[in-house]
């Protein structure tokens, strides 16, 4: 767990500073819409951006404003503070209208702090609804991705390299799907947060070397005794979080285990693998926009109730804590329609609001998650 706990709670981990010095290239990108194979297949390294390591705002609330989600805003200040130098470009995503902000910001912000812009920063964009034409949209966004990284980097992106690059990504999504069947088993073999730290490092580090390093884990956890019976079976659902500090926070000290989650950076596709024949472009495209079931695509809130209560049955999940970033408008919005949903089939929910970055809400939390246990457990 020390190397992927690294990869989780660092910006610039060991991993990005090897492949760094080896004079190779590295992206960052915003938006699980991305498919990092593309880069992949390129032999550059896709980082999903984050806000960790944030100590100050002053830079984010200049161009962003108080009144919006905090998460493109630490993003931002990281920006304006230089710690994004080790990138050689940046894919911006409209997730949703903060992020779709955060392009604008971020440009404005580099004619006031010279230097944190990369020669390559882009925007790629993605439809809402994943229809004919939206999808036929999405294909051609891909394929005009592919022709600018071809040009600024230099480098040829066949068929070939993509089928390889999905191959690798698939072994990766066989080996979470296993590590959620364990944590589907009565007698639980490793916590919340350790699982969590595994799949945000898989968005940040050389994936061959991900893969090799989430294979030993599996075989690990395979072996290892089962942790202390009768804790609380939790799932976490809502806004983007990239922080374990969250999951500690409800693990530590408590009698629950987070045994789920339906996060960003979460194992929320596990085993949803891409074909690796036919056309590579439209397998992508396909796996990226018509199985995602984020709340900024319209017309599949059925799907995402689905996709929770089907996880809830599989790992016996007991209750749901749904956290909301504050001024995140479509997560706030929705989390009250899941709460009316699952609690009428009594699944016992609680709504943290919070602002996104290391926790100085801790005790505020703390309190709540804890009340919220001593409530199930009368």
């Amino acid at each position: 767990m020390r190397f992927f706990h690294d990869a989780a709670t660092r910006i610039e981990n060991h991993a990005i500073t090897r492949w760094k010095r080896s004079g190779k290239k590295i992206v960052g990108y915003t938006c699980s819409y991305v498919p990092p194979e593309i880069f992949h297949a390129a032999g550059i390294l896709p980082v999903r951006l984050r806000g960790i390591e944030t100590d100050g705002m002053e830079i984010g609330d200049a161009y962003f404003g108080p009144f919006i989600c905090s998460f493109p805003k630490c993003v931002l200040q990281l920006a304006g503070k230089g710690v994004f130098s080790f990138l050689d470009g940046v894919l911006i995503v409209p997730g949703c209208d903060a992020m779709r902000r955060l392009d604008e910001c971020w440009r404005k912000a580099g004619e006031d702090h010279q230097g944190i812009v990369p020669v390559w920063f882009e925007y790629f964009d993605v439809p809402h609804k994943s229809e004919v034409h939206g999808m036929n949209w999405f294909v051609q966004e891909i394929r005009n991705l592919i022709q600018r990284i071809e040009r600024q980097f230099e480098v040829s992106i066949s068929e070939t390299a993509l089928r390889d690059s999905i191959r690798e990504y698939n072994r990766g999504r066989r080996l979470l799907k296993a590590v959620e069947a364990l944590r589907a088993e009565k007698n639980l073999r490793v916590s919340g947060t350790d699982v969590f730290s595994a799949t945000i490092a898989g968005t940040v580090l050389p994936r061959q070397e991900y893969t090799r390093q989430l294979e030993k884990w599996l075989a690990d956890l395979s072996e290892r005794e089962p942790l202390e019976s009768g804790k609380k079976r939790l799932m976490v659902i809502g806004s983007i979080s990239d922080e374990i500090d969250l999951f500690q926070l409800i693990e530590n000290g408590t009698d629950a285990v987070v045994v789920a989650e339906n996060l960003c950076f979460g194992v929320r596709y596990e085993g949803n693998e891409i074909p690796e024949d036919g056309d590579p472009i439209l397998s992508l495209a396909r796996h990226y926009l018509e199985t995602s079931v984020c709340p900024r695509m319209f017309g599949k809130y059925k799907q995402r109730l689905a996709l929770l209560s089907d996880k809830i049955e599989r790992a016996g999940v007991v209750c749901v804590i749904m956290q909301n970033i504050r001024f995140c408008e479509l997560h706030g919005s929705e989390i009250w329609l899941f709460q009316r949903d699952l609690e009428a089939v009594c699944i016992p929910c609680l709504r943290i609001e919070r602002v996104y970055g290391p926790l100085k809400e801790t005790g505020r939390i703390k309190l709540w998650i804890d009340a919220f246990l001593e409530q199930i457990a009368g």
